[in-house]
């Protein structure tokens, strides 16, 4: 460990953010990194076969077996110097084959899937390494990128173009591309590299597409992952993409619900709003969830409601996604639902106008302008008002920020109008309420003040205690006496 890294002041231990600031700056992060290792040996030579439309039909099937024979050489880009003849090479051939695939009809015959599959496990199945970085926040730092892109990007190209073939048959591929070979590929989805995720996402959405006998086995492993995620590890890189192949795959979902998929909801996909990293993928998410409720408008109520119990409490960042996923739900909402959930959302989102933090309270305050949720809210003035009525006001006049305070007179006045007799009566009831407020202040005020005097008059000297319980004697002996 160098002295800059191992000398840390007080002041550093004090301070967790310098510590860690401290740590970063003398780091010397790669950008790059790969865990594709191979023992090092005698270079690797790769000799350039004839290309493939060239070839006499007759050959082309063991041409094409060879291509793909040789791009299961692995090399090492970590060592930018070696094997870069070879390197082209396996460029120029992964290139060469994705083209003819793309092109040719009549490729796909049954012995080259084998060696297709064969290929592409070779190039991209591998233990991922730990991250470089053991802080890493996906938000602020750059992600370490595969060195080994160059091949690995065409081979996932390749790999669409397979899926994506005429001629490709599921019946055959199905015995090479098993739930073994679908685990793989989903831990691969932990990977840093953005670019390797975007692949895989539309990889397993294609297998998800074409393998009927695995989809339940999919469903079940990006469950796994979640609940892992969720409960145990709080780190995988993938969330993001896994939430969008749900998407579609929630779209398509027969009505009515089965109940596995009711239960992957509330014992899944509402606990991932507690995940620290949730601005990561929050916006797949909510797409997801609302999917849901698009399907099935009786799962409203326990959404909202385990919304409301994972709602968070100290940060704002969260809080206005919260906000704006509950917007998108109540857009979807049914009037009859909405009935059922209107007391516990209103009274978290009168806390949210209250907030301190004004772009809680501003996205709060937005539901006003959504003409769907205000016709919600005429409807139901009678047990909305008196909820939102009194931290409105309260807010018009004592808001720190004059944006707020403009935002909560529109809203106001909207009230006003919707139900303009309940209107004057809270806003009596209101400033009843106040005025015994202020009177209880005095009267704990002046309560307090005559408990000052108190104890002044007995904080007094020790002659004058004496005198004083001499005298109280005399008074009890006086009293006895006439007694």
């Amino acid at each position: 460990m160098s002295a800059a890294t191992a000398v840390v002041t007080a002041a550093e231990k004090v301070d967790g953010f310098t510590r860690k600031s401290v740590r970063k700056a003398a780091r010397q992060k790669r950008s790059q990194g790969s865990s594709q290792f191979r023992s090092r040996g005698s270079p690797i030579e790769i000799q350039l076969l004839p290309p493939l439309k060239d070839a006499p039909n007759a050959d082309q099937h063991d041409l094409f077996c060879q291509k793909l024979q040789q791009c299961c050489v692995i090399f090492d880009f970590m060592d930018s110097v070696s094997d870069l003849k070879s390197k082209e090479v396996k460029r120029a051939t992964l290139n060469e084959l994705v083209d003819f695939l793309t092109s040719s009809r009549g490729v796909l015959l049954e012995p080259v899937y084998p060696e297709i599959v064969k290929m592409i496990t070779c190039n991209i199945f591998r233990t991922l390494p730990p991250s470089d970085n053991p802080d890493f926040d996906p938000e602020e730092d750059e992600p370490s990128l595969e060195a080994a892109w160059p091949h690995m990007q065409l081979v996932y190209e390749f790999f669409l173009r397979f899926l994506e073939c005429p001629d490709f048959q599921p019946s055959i591929a199905k015995r090479f591309i098993d739930q073994k070979f679908v685990l793989q590929l989903l831990d691969l989805f932990d990977s840093e590299d953005p670019r390797e995720r975007d692949f895989l996402k539309t990889v397993l959405h294609r297998i998800y597409g074409k393998f009927l006998g695995l989809r339940a086995f999919i469903r079940k492993q990006i469950n796994n992952i979640f609940l892992r995620f969720i409960y145990e590890t709080d780190h995988f890189n993938g969330v993001a993409e896994l939430l969008e192949i749900l998407g579609s795959i929630i779209n398509g979902f027969a009505l009515p619900l089965k109940a596995e998929h009711k239960q992957f909801l509330m014992k899944v996909l509402i606990p991932l709003h507690t995940a620290k990293g949730l601005a990561l993928f929050h916006a797949q998410l909510a797409y997801c969830v609302v999917q849901f409720l698009e399907k099935d408008a009786t799962l409203t109520e326990p959404v909202i409601r385990g919304l409301l119990k994972f709602w968070p409490k100290t940060v704002s960042q969260k809080e206005v996604m919260f906000l704006g996923e509950v917007e998108e739900i109540l857009d979807v909402i049914e009037p009859s639902q909405f009935k059922n959930v209107q007391e516990p959302l209103f009274k978290q989102i009168a806390k949210c106008v209250s907030n301190p933090h004004f772009q809680v309270a501003e996205r709060a305050l937005y539901f006003w302008n959504n003409e769907y949720i205000l016709s919600l809210i005429e409807d139901n003035s009678e047990r909305i008002l008196p909820i939102m009525f009194g931290c409105l006001y309260r807010i018009s006049k004592e808001h720190w920020n004059t944006t707020i305070v403009a935002l909560v007179y529109n809203v106001l006045k909207t009230l006003m109008e919707m139900n303009g007799a309940l209107f004057d009566e809270l806003t009596t009831s209101y400033k009843a309420e106040r005025q015994r407020e202020k009177k209880k202040e005095q009267e704990r005020e002046e309560l307090w003040k005559n408990l000052e005097e108190l104890r002044l008059q007995r904080s007094q000297t020790p002659g004058e205690i004496q005198n004083d319980t001499h005298n109280s004697q005399n008074t009890q002996d006086n009293k006895s006496s006439a007694k």
